[in-house]
């Protein structure tokens, strides 16, 4: 089916968007403009919502708002927003009502005509898809970007062409239910990880799987030769099987060698491509990130040009970035640090102890992995957030700790900056990388890094 026999068949259909945000807002205006009859809707109330449900109604829409926002929906199609438990009571009666439930991913890889690249793992996605997306533009390529990062793909299918290329990044809740595997598939790495939401790790396990399930065999897939789970699923790669490795030479994919050096082997053939020094952000886990996106626009982008990124680009806004120097003191927004596994790759991005400001919300992940990295790395720790107490405690647990770092609990993330400002001394680092989810006082990780920076743009 094109995109045209799509929204012909969507003219007169009821369908129900859950979510009203930024991702799923242009989408519904896109179905409305085809002639969909469309519910919005949220577990927000409108007051929460704002001008975009007055922009939703005056486009026709109908809103559905508050506590049961998805009981009792009599529609012919319902899309779920990507963060939606695919196992929702009120998902599986639809189902068994004979709704079909489907995701905006889900669509648009049936609809898509381009060379779709995708992007998936625990960490590294979004930098991954970024760099991908980046190098592809470097060669003159067309590229639209999308999935689990910017706005919706789906309503730009008909700008779409067979000569153009789309990187998506993919979370588990968007792979769950997905049929259809990218031209190239991308795994970075995966660990424990919104065990929150899923049934458990197995079932977050393969929902990553499924990115090179339904690929075939003129597929490529490009795996973390370094990760025990990914290095799992390459018995069931269909197409090309590539791989990326910091610590071991490969013959199929991009390695660092014992010089720092970055390779890509490929048919035989092996390419020193650059040294990790002229890599312009901070961090062996960027490095894997570029030995990734390097093995996966291999052949697609020249190597003139993948340099050209590697030297070029600062990073991508919330990771490891540097926000500002105040007294010789350096401040980093590492908010994406959602999990104890970004965090233990932030803190081995600096090359001295830091100040660490950690807590939030509990994903249920354990932290007893992060400790040895705590006290290796770190010389003051701001505790805060509903997992305060954990941290704390997994700490002084820790066999390995005898008193450093220093635990200094505070109520919030404005009394950590404040308070780290008035200890920090010339040549401190300052870094916000919770571990944990933003849940408890932020509605995402956007809201908590975009809320550090302007306090520490605010100290004096």
């Amino acid at each position: 089916m094109d995109f045209k026999q799509f929204f012909t068949q969507l003219n007169g259909k009821k369908i129900a968007m859950c979510g009203i945000g930024v991702s799923n807002t242009p989408l519904i205006l896109s179905f409305l403009k085809q002639g969909a009859r469309v519910i919005a809707c949220d577990r927000r109330e409108r007051a929460l919502i704002g001008t975009v449900a007055d922009e939703l109604e005056a486009a026709g829409a109908e809103l559905k708002l508050g506590e049961g926002y998805l009981d009792n929906l009599e529609v012919d199609i319902i899309f779920r927003t990507p963060g939606m438990n695919f196992h929702l009571p009120e998902l599986e009666k639809a189902r068994k009502r004979g709704i079909a439930v489907t995701s905006e991913m889900e669509v648009f890889f049936d609809l898509c005509p381009a060379t779709v690249f995708a992007v998936t793992g625990s960490d590294g996605k979004t930098t991954t898809t970024t760099l991908i997306a980046k190098m592809l533009e470097a060669e003159g390529k067309r590229v639209f970007v999308g999935g689990n990062i910017g706005m919706p793909l789906l309503p730009e299918i008909e700008n779409i062409t067979a000569d153009d290329f789309v990187v998506a990044e993919l979370s588990s809740f968007q792979l769950i239910s997905m049929r259809k595997s990218p031209d190239i598939a991308v795994v970075t790495n995966v660990a424990p990880n919104h065990l929150d939401v899923h049934k458990d790790m197995d079932e977050y396990v393969e929902s990553k799987k499924n990115i090179l399930l339904h690929q075939n065999a003129f597929s490529r897939t490009v795996l973390n030769r370094d990760n025990d789970i990914t290095e799992s699923f390459r018995k069931d790669v269909r197409g090309q099987s590539l791989g990326f490795s910091m610590n071991r030479r490969l013959n199929n994919g991009a390695w660092l060698d014992d010089d720092g050096v970055l390779h890509m082997a490929y048919r035989g053939i092996d390419v020193p491509v650059i040294d990790r020094r002229e890599i312009a952000v901070l961090g062996d886990h960027n490095v894997a990130n570029y030995l990734a996106a390097i093995t996966a626009v291999w052949g697609y982008v020249g190597v003139d040009n993948i340099c050209k990124v590697a030297r070029e680009f600062k990073g991508v806004e919330h990771r490891i970035e540097f926000v500002r120097e105040l007294g010789g003191v350096k401040y980093y927004n590492d908010s994406i640090a959602s999990s104890p596994t970004r965090t233990i790759a932030g803190l081995k991005a600096f090359d001295r102890k830091v100040i660490l400001i950690a807590g939030g919300y509990d994903k249920h992940i354990p932290f007893e992995p992060m400790m040895p990295y705590i006290v290796e790395k770190v010389k003051t720790l701001y505790l805060c957030g509903n997992t305060a107490d954990k941290i704390e405690k997994c700490l002084r647990d820790y066999e390995g700790y005898n008193g450093e770092p220093r635990i200094v609990r505070v109520k919030d993330i404005p009394e950590a900056v404040a308070a780290a400002h008035k200890n920090a001394v010339d040549g401190d680092i300052v870094t916000l990388s919770p571990a944990c989810a933003s849940f408890d006082a932020y509605p995402n990780f956007v809201a908590r890094g975009n809320h550090f920076k302007q306090l520490v743009n605010e100290l004096k």
